[in-house]
């Protein structure tokens, strides 16, 4: 075999090669086999998965809805193909061995810990476009969210609760392990600001730890990264652990730190290693659960997925659609011109719960199975009784995102659809002031799975525009290419 063969957790090879889209089809055809055996065949047949599983995405949704059975059924068996079909490579050459591999020996990690010096802040402030929001500023620009259909009424009421109990930002009592500790969209700044102890997980790369130790010694919150027992020289180039080569080493680390943990996942990769990586971290939540009942889960979803929501939701896209606002004037003849695949509506009338389509084709199906893995994963535990944060976040200039220049310029356009983006420092704040809400108050008991993924959702504006996302995509890249020229 050759040496070039990726290592650690990996996509299994189908025929003696790699194939995610084999393996993107067999998953969603194993979750669906039960709850949908149509749609499960109409998956496995596919023959085109980069541009088919839009569709089968969809379903794998809609799937769900009559019941919570079925849609705790379709996460189960999704989750337990992909526990199935993954594998564990521990050197290059060497034969595919069973995902529970990965946690076998290697030396263990030691901690190290950076205290940080400032002062832990007592008030939760809000940085939004060059302002610093808090009190009444920031009750406002909650008010103003909702108003315009950018985020749900129970983020801004979350978010308010956070707001009044300044005492919870610090997390007393619990740990937060923050996998991807260098994202942008990760909460570890925001954590230390108020005070928090963080325990990062992130690539040994020294450039990540410089920013991240900076980070820490800045701020009053506490910093405990991995290193090599036997390692020397300066911190940030001995600190770290890679997922996908040393889960059984950072699961035994992760396994002996004291009080309540909270494992927060926050990883991202491009391609097929979001989601070697996606399932990497999967695999240590189920070993850390068998071995940790004080564990906590938390997760980003993304808004470019499906999802099911709220009446209310469709009932304003409705009416914005009606009122045929802005962009909405010249609809009818984009319309035609198109042969009706301009501006669609979000959703048709009176169906509740509405279904939000707003997967985007240049993320991809590896993008869509790694975040989709996430989602079952909380149903799954929720439903086993692990109290579980995940929140939708909105659309962020990240310069994972931006790099790609039509997603760049659909951002730049999407403000004319009543599409928020926001900038990271927005985000990440205010993802992490609904973690420290969930941990705190918790969140409501819902009937179905779908109602526990749109409770506040912080989705930008998709769910509630008038138009499908897809169908206004093109035009936001030409709104956006022609704004930059300008």
């Amino acid at each position: 075999m050759s040496t070039a063969q990726p290592t650690g957790v990996v996509i299994p090879e189908v025929d003696g090669r790699t194939s995610t889209s084999a393996l993107g089809r067999g998953v969603v055809a194993d979750a669906l086999r039960a709850a949908d055996p149509v749609g499960a065949r109409g998956a496995e047949s596919s023959t085109d998965w980069r541009h088919d599983y839009l569709q089968h995405f969809r379903r794998l949704v809609e799937a769900g809805l009559p019941s919570r059975d079925a849609a705790l059924t379709i996460a189960r068996d999704g989750l337990a193909s992909l526990h199935t079909r993954m594998r564990f490579r521990p050197e290059p050459g060497a034969a595919e061995e069973p995902l529970d591999a990965a946690f076998k020996g290697g030396a263990p990690l030691s901690t190290a810990t950076v205290a940080g010096s400032g002062e832990a802040r007592r008030e939760l402030v809000l940085p939004y476009r060059g302002r610093r929001l808090r009190g009444a500023e920031l009750d406002d620009q909650l008010d103003t969210w909702v108003a315009g259909g950018v985020i749900e009424r129970s983020c801004a009421d979350a978010v308010r609760t956070v707001a009044a109990n300044p005492d919870w930002l610090a997390l007393p009592g619990r740990r937060v392990a923050v996998l991807g500790a260098g994202a942008e969209m990760g909460p570890l700044t925001a954590l230390l600001s108020w005070g928090a102890d963080v325990v990062a997980v992130d690539l040994p790369r020294p450039a990540i730890w410089q920013r991240l130790i900076g980070t820490a010694e800045r701020y009053a919150g506490r910093l405990h990264v991995p290193v090599a027992a036997d390692a020397g020289g300066d911190l940030d180039k001995r600190a770290g652990a890679d997922l996908l080569h040393d889960l059984g080493r950072i699961a035994e680390w992760l396994a002996g730190f004291d009080g309540g943990l909270v494992l927060g996942n926050y990883v991202y990769a491009d391609g097929a290693l979001n989601v070697r990586v996606a399932m990497a971290v999967d695999a240590l939540t189920v070993w850390l659960r068998e071995r940790r009942p004080d564990l906590a889960l938390a997760f980003l979803a993304t808004p470019t997925d499906v999802f099911a929501v709220p009446a209310d939701a469709v009932d304003e896209a409705g009416r914005r659609y009606r009122e045929a606002a802005g962009i909405g004037r010249i609809r009818r003849p984009l319309r035609v011109l198109s042969a009706g695949r301009l501006l669609t509506r979000n959703y048709p009338p009176g169906i509740y719960p509405g279904v939000n389509d707003s997967l985007v084709p240049q993320q991809g199906p590896n993008y869509a199975l790694a975040k989709r893995l996430q989602r079952w994963r909380a149903a799954e535990a929720r439903a086993a009784g692990v109290p579980v944060s995940l929140t939708v976040a909105p659309a962020t200039r990240t310069r994972s995102v931006v790099k790609n220049r039509l997603l760049a310029a659909a951002f730049a356009g999407a403000h004319r659809f009543g599409i928020e983006i926001f900038e990271p420092a927005t985000s990440n704040t205010l993802m992490a002031a609904l973690l420290v809400h969930d941990l705190h108050a918790g969140r409501p008991e819902h009937e179905h799975p779908w109602q526990d993924e749109a409770y506040a959702a912080a989705h930008g504006g998709l769910w509630r525009q008038p138009y499908s996302a897809r169908s206004a995509l093109g035009i936001a890249v030409l709104l956006g290419i022609g704004a930059a020229r300008g």
